[in-house]
């Protein structure tokens, strides 16, 4: 199996084009421990031909440009004029950051598309998505727990974890941490090594835990290292808890809550701006590190 990822960020990317919080302030003076990051996506593939793409990110377009594994001379013949080696999109939930770069999929490419019967309704309700040409671009409805397979040799199950409907969904009280089909994760298996991607959860639970356990690589939620973050950086009034994202530090936060569970490789994912570990070195960062867990940037390749 190889995963490559071509986002690290969350939803607006690092640094956000208008934010002057304590970490984006590093990134525009020119601190060289900081590193500009896309929206959150990876690829996965179980033969190096052949790619998933998990979630479609509004930076789709550039993350493709920098990411030689999924450019459209991999595997290409001279006869072809449109070859991506994406043959395959899961969408985890319908929040901005993971279905806008479905548009940028839109010039008569032909894969199909994976989610949940309730997101695929969200992406349906949009009438802008209908440029995705359905004589192109099937769209495939996924049912939670069993496991099917979006490319040769991959084998994929999705899975509830806690969490909410879209932000432009939200109505009245919000139900966070439900468990349903607005949020899920992804198991991903290929040639006995297994990898979990988990970049939306609002809450770390038994059932979790247990699901991971011995898995090869987790790639987990990494939005926010305190609750409340971003009010404290004067960004927002929303914790991270209230976002759907479970913190790193703190009770109940996912630092040490998959300890002692057998996990080959731990790194976080979907990093908020406002979040220190985007910062070489600095005590957030060095906290995680000595947990265990990685840190991932764009670019990165992981092969479990």
């Amino acid at each position: 199996m190889r995963l490559f990822v071509l986002g690290s960020a969350a939803g607006g990317g690092y640094p956000q084009w208008n934010c002057l919080c304590p970490v984006c302030r590093l990134y525009w003076s020119g601190d060289t421990r900081v590193t500009a990051r896309t929206q959150s996506s990876i690829a996965a593939s179980a033969d190096g031909v052949h790619w998933l793409l998990l979630n479609a990110s509004p930076d789709l377009r550039e993350q493709i440009i920098r990411s030689p594994p999924i450019v459209p001379l991999a595997g290409a013949d001279d006869a072809q004029s449109r070859n991506s080696p994406l043959g395959a999109v899961l969408v985890t939930n319908g929040d901005v950051d993971h279905v806008a770069g479905l548009l940028t999929l839109r010039e008569k490419q032909k894969f199909q598309l994976f989610g949940t019967a309730g997101v695929l309704d969200v992406i349906a309700a949009n009438p802008v998505f209908s440029v995705l040409d359905s004589a192109c671009v099937e769209r495939k409805p996924v049912v939670i727990g069993e496991a099917f397979e979006p490319v040769p040799g991959l084998e994929v199950e999705v899975f509830s974890v806690p969490g909410k409907v879209p932000l432009y969904l939200e109505k009245g009280e919000v139900d966070v941490g439900e468990e349903g089909e607005m949020t899920v994760g992804v198991r991903l298996t290929a040639n006995g090594r297994t990898a979990y991607y988990i970049p939306g959860c609002a809450a770390v639970t038994e059932g979790l835990r247990e699901r991971v356990r011995d898995a090869d690589v987790l790639l987990f939620d990494g939005t926010v290292f305190a609750d409340d973050e971003m009010p404290r950086a004067g960004v927002g009034l929303k914790t991270g808890r209230r976002m759907g994202h479970v913190p790193i530090d703190g009770e109940g936060g996912s630092l040490n809550a998959f300890g002692g569970l057998g996990i080959g490789m731990r790194a976080y994912i979907h990093i908020n701006n406002t979040n220190p570990i985007l910062v070489d070195g600095s005590p957030e960062r060095q906290a995680v590190e000595a947990a265990g867990w990685q840190v991932c940037h764009d670019g990165m390749e992981i092969a479990p």
